[in-house]
């Protein structure tokens, strides 16, 4: 959801108003999403790499974050009228205790909505990510790879303990089917860490229009273009 910080700009704005317009957007294309009937969505809301910017910054949008976890989850919310379950995907304990709470309190309110996921990804990289993922799978194993050696069988190698599946069960998207498109607005076509490991197969859509912008046919022409190109995709997944 990149340029809220532009489109502040480009409107004389201050830099939260900017995000509050990007959240709006996001309230509105996830009724659009609803309506075509897609059953998964996932948002890039907070890079680790955010925390980077300047302290004063980092601070409003931990707060404004914290407000609009709570107007998602509030009983007239529209995750409650569509019945969206809402996931937190990241690396969580990098957020400040409040947010934190609120995260956890989301996923709890919502859980027993069946409808459709919505999985927002704060304090996330996908190099942090895989990498927490390698490292898990390898805690996971030592008690077999200890029981080998004490057998003295020691003819393994460690690519035969961790396999991909591995892997995939301990990303913070584990159980997320890989996405069919991304789309990254402001015309960028960089992922900038995001969903690296998952998305080998997919397409990439990049409109010029900031997120905030984003309308209706903005979500519509992504879906064209998927379909335009989805025999293409699927023979590519056949081959891998």
């Amino acid at each position: 959801m990149d340029g809220n910080r532009r489109y502040a700009k480009k409107k004389n704005l201050l830099e939260k108003d900017g995000y509050r317009a990007g959240f709006s957007v996001l309230i509105n294309v996830l009724r659009y999403c609803y309506e075509l009937g897609m059953k998964q969505i996932t948002v890039y809301a907070f890079s680790i790499d955010n925390f980077k910017r300047r302290p004063e910054e980092v601070q409003s949008l931990m707060e404004l974050m914290q407000e609009k976890i709570d107007e998602l989850i509030a009983e007239e919310s529209i995750v409650n009228r569509l019945g969206i379950r809402i996931y937190f995907r990241g690396n969580l304990k990098l957020l400040s205790e409040p947010v934190r709470s609120s995260v956890e309190m989301a996923m709890a309110k919502t859980a027993g909505n069946s409808k459709a996921v919505l999985s927002v990804c704060v304090a996330y990289t996908s190099t942090d990510e895989i990498a927490r993922a390698v490292q898990e799978s390898c805690e996971e194993k030592q008690d077999e790879i200890r029981e080998q050696d004490a057998s003295n069988t020691g003819n393994y190698a460690l690519e035969q303990l961790i396999g991909v599946a591995d892997i995939d069960r301990h990303m913070y998207m584990a159980g997320v089917p890989d996405p069919d498109v991304i789309i990254r607005t402001s015309g960028g076509t960089r992922l900038s860490n995001f969903l690296l490991w998952q998305s080998a197969h997919c397409l990439l859509y990049s409109p010029r229009a900031l997120w905030p912008e984003i309308s209706f046919w903005h979500l519509v022409l992504a879906i064209i273009y998927f379909q335009r190109n989805y025999f293409y995709v699927k023979e590519k997944k056949k081959q891998a």
